[in-house]
């Protein structure tokens, strides 16, 4: 591959690094990372795919699903695509304009993730605790009004990190170390006070996710509470495994953040080339879990791909 001058003259253009200390790696790496990441646009573009063409499948439980695939296909691609251009072909260059862009969407998919994550909670605590009033309390009309809520409080939070840094100036050094856009990488090569920066962008996801993981604690509490009044050991188990997928979801979810954010400020004892990987799973490993999650726990939407794959491999497609 060529070389390529790592003291950009043009100062609107970033140079994003990919992961350092591992330059010889990059081909090799990428490999995990591009399966992991066609495997996770496959599995969530399957779901969008069944859900829009099944008539039964249109159903609150089955919108929430799309949505959190288009959070997942959104984030994922947006840190994809240019870790692959870099890995693949040495294509490190990014305009600032681009760099705050891709900023956004990466960190207002992650709020709005969070956000269907506790709309999928209150989804399973109405289906459990109030299973004859669902349809009247969880319409697809109130869904898509929570989705928007959602996205409108992604949109909120998250315009001030690329808004705030736009307004910063920047050193003669633009190389930033990581695959992508990180806020605090971007941030650290400012010349001004970024204290501002630094709080909000600690502060914020903190907020959101703490109250996001209670709102969904809450649900919880309320459910058990709920099933522990079931005398029927087997309505216990049949109640709890409706909610397994979801919190299958959280798990691979919420852990993989708060390690990414607080490695990146405080962990400073740790390998960069460790933080960059792991900051990349993040996006990567639920993308491609939680379709498979989904898949593997919901007999309808198991029922209907299996059809359509029997309808495909018989001879006349019939």
């Amino acid at each position: 591959m060529a070389s390529f001058n790592l003291t950009p003259s043009d100062p609107s253009t970033f140079i994003l690094m990919g992961i350092p200390g591992l330059e010889a790696a990059h081909v090799w790496i990428s490999i995990p990372f591009s399966i992991f990441y066609f495997i996770g646009l496959l599995g969530n573009s399957t779901i969008l795919f069944f859900v829009g063409k099944e008539q039964t499948l249109q159903k609150p439980m089955y919108l929430l699903l799309c949505m959190l695939a288009l959070s997942e296909i959104g984030t994922s691609t947006s840190a994809m695509l240019k870790a692959l251009c870099i890995f693949w072909f040495n294509l490190k260059d990014i305009s600032v304009p681009s760099c705050l862009t891709q900023m956004f969407f990466l960190h207002a998919g992650s709020v709005m993730h969070s956000a269907i994550l506790v709309t999928m909670a209150f989804d399973r605590y109405v289906a459990i605790c109030n299973p004859l009033r669902y349809t009247t309390i969880l319409s697809n009309e109130r869904i898509a009004k929570l989705g928007l809520l959602g996205l409108l409080r992604a949109v909120l939070f998250v315009l001030p990190l690329p808004l705030l840094l736009s307004r910063q100036p920047f050193c003669a050094n633009h190389i930033i170390p990581h695959t992508y856009c990180d806020h605090m990488a971007v941030a650290k090569l400012s010349c001004g006070d970024i204290t501002v920066n630094r709080i909000y962008g600690l502060v914020i996801p903190f907020v959101v996710n703490f109250v996001d993981l209670t709102l969904i604690a809450l649900s919880y509490s309320l459910i058990i509470r709920d099933v522990l009044r079931i005398s029927s050991k087997k309505s216990h188990q049949k109640a709890l495994s409706t909610c397994t997928a979801h919190m299958c979801v959280m798990m691979t979810s919420y852990p993989s953040f708060f390690f990414s954010t607080l490695t990146h400020r405080f962990g400073q004892g740790i390998a960069p080339y460790v933080h960059i990987i792991l900051a990349n799973l993040y996006f990567l490993l639920p993308t491609m879990l939680n379709p498979i999650i989904y898949g593997v726990k919901n007999k309808e939407l198991r029922g209907k791909v299996s059809k359509f794959s029997c309808r495909i491999c018989l001879p006349g497609g019939h």
